[in-house]
């Protein structure tokens, strides 16, 4: 498991941890649920054996069949090739002082109180040399206290930290595109103001474009930091893990990641000016881009030719929502962007885009539109079952959360700790009944705007002490 390191993390930077004495009962719980599944298949193997022989008479039978049967493997398949590149997967290692470029960090805030201060003095006590890096940021017409905390900032970092306020809200990329035109680095790095980075993550995000002039950007680890505050940030720590460290491990490998998180990314300087009038322009359906510009940023700097890496040592703790309405609408937002973005990488992915191989990123575009293209014919299919043979789509259900569950799972006892792995079982019980809707439902509302979780909190401001 790996530790974090006594200098990264200061008492002012932890959060109190909330009572969670209930997690035990649903863990067990949810096990319970999947090992009940698995025993109900086996004693019920006969009668699902005549469903699917009677439904098997019929030609949509048939096509639902050998349709799933199709999904299954080309999903497997995927997962294989994954695999492969995972195993191809090398991080850069951190190189020396005197080689490091020259870092400017955007830290753009909105209604983030007490949180900004936390991230503002993680990123203070980087090892990166003080004089290499500019610290930089911006309120965005923020309703609460943030500009209080900012200026908190201000006076115990002095110098190293420039803070600016917009005049009105405007959003993250408007917030980040006057960072970008204050920047004075060679190496652009973003941070979300809810934020903490570990010490070494300034010096590991800037390390691949060392001597890589292929390299157009970065990716950050991003894990759950108040993952003991709540059960849903708990869960969704191990799929944070696997869908980092395994996912975009591979597509590093294919120098194609497809999102820097705005939790933590890295930009190269000019690939970000060649497209900050098209980015900060971008429009959907005739209407402003308000969301997605971490992936917007990525796709265009990717249809410039250059590759998008991602560092498995750069760690970023970041705040994720504790309550069901605030996480389906973050997931919502993510969808939109992917639909958005889909469809804008499809218009160079298959042009000579960039020099080598780009099967790989072509790879990686074709399962993003499967997943798409396939939601809502698999909401229909789950209604039908639903309604027609109750007992089989629960059991197929979640014996199949028991199987692919299993992979994420181990993977995370592997890299991290196996008592925390669990928690891959009741999370994807918990997606599969309650978010399966969130990809059908920002399909057809891809065109809406709103970033929908940056809402003001109904407790108290806290007293800046």
């Amino acid at each position: 498991m790996n530790q974090l390191d006594h200098r990264e993390f200061k008492d002012k930077n932890l959060q109190p941890e909330k009572s969670t004495s209930y997690n035990p009962l649903i863990l067990i719980g949810s096990l319970l649920i999947l090992v009940t599944a698995a025993f109900t298949t086996y004693f019920f193997y006969p009668y699902f054996q005549e469903i699917h022989l009677d439904r098997m008479q019929g030609i949509w039978g048939s096509i639902l069949t050998y349709g799933g049967i199709a999904l299954l493997a080309a999903h497997i398949c995927f997962m294989v090739y994954l695999l492969i590149k995972y195993v191809q997967y090398k991080a850069v290692n951190p190189v020396d002082d005197e080689n490091l470029p020259y870092l400017t960090v955007i830290v753009p805030a909105y209604n983030e109180g007490e949180l900004v201060w936390k991230t503002l003095t993680s990123l203070d006590e980087s090892d990166y040399p003080a004089d290499k890096v500019q610290l930089i940021s911006i309120d965005d017409g923020s309703q609460d206290d943030t500009w209080e905390w900012m200026k908190k900032a201000k006076e115990e970092l002095g110098d190293r930290l420039s803070i600016y306020q917009q005049p009105e809200n405007k959003g993250k990329r408007h917030a980040l595109y006057r960072g970008f035109h204050l920047a004075t680095g060679d190496v652009f790095i973003t941070v979300d103001s809810d934020s903490i980075v570990k010490i070494d993550t300034l010096r590991h995000m800037a390390s691949p474009f060392v001597g890589n002039e292929k390299c157009g950007a970065v990716a950050g680890n991003v894990r759950v930091l108040n993952r003991k505050k709540a059960l849903i940030p708990r869960m969704l720590n191990v799929s944070f893990a696997f869908s980092f460290e395994f996912v975009r491990s591979a597509q590093s490998a294919l120098g194609t990641v497809l999102c820097t998180p705005g939790a933590l990314a890295a930009y190269r300087k000019e690939a970000v000016m060649n497209c900050l009038p098209e980015w900060i322009n971008q429009t959907f359906n005739g209407q402003p881009s308000d969301i997605g510009e971490d992936r917007a940023m990525t796709n265009m700097i990717l249809k410039q030719g250059y590759h998008v890496l991602f560092q498995r040592k750069a760690y970023v703790y970041t705040n994720i929502p504790e309550r069901y309405k605030n996480l389906y609408k973050m997931f919502i937002r993510w969808e939109r962007s992917n639909v958005r973005e889909n469809i804008a990488m499809t218009k160079f992915a298959f042009s000579n885009f960039r020099e080598g191989s780009k099967v790989g990123a072509r790879v990686l575009l074709l399962n993003q539109w499967i997943k798409i293209l396939m939601a809502y014919p698999l909401i229909l299919l789950m209604i039908s079952f639903i309604v027609m043979y109750p007992l089989l789509f629960l059991t197929s259900s979640l014996i199949g959360i028991l199987i692919f569950s299993s992979v994420q799972a181990l993977f995370y006892a592997k890299k991290h700790d196996i008592a925390e792995s669990f928690w891959a079982y009741p999370y994807s019980i918990f997606y599969t009944f309650t978010l399966f809707w969130i990809t059908p439902y920002a399909i057809a509302t891809a065109s809406r705007s709103g970033w929908l979780t940056r809402e003001l909190p109904t407790e108290k401001f806290k007293k800046i002490v």
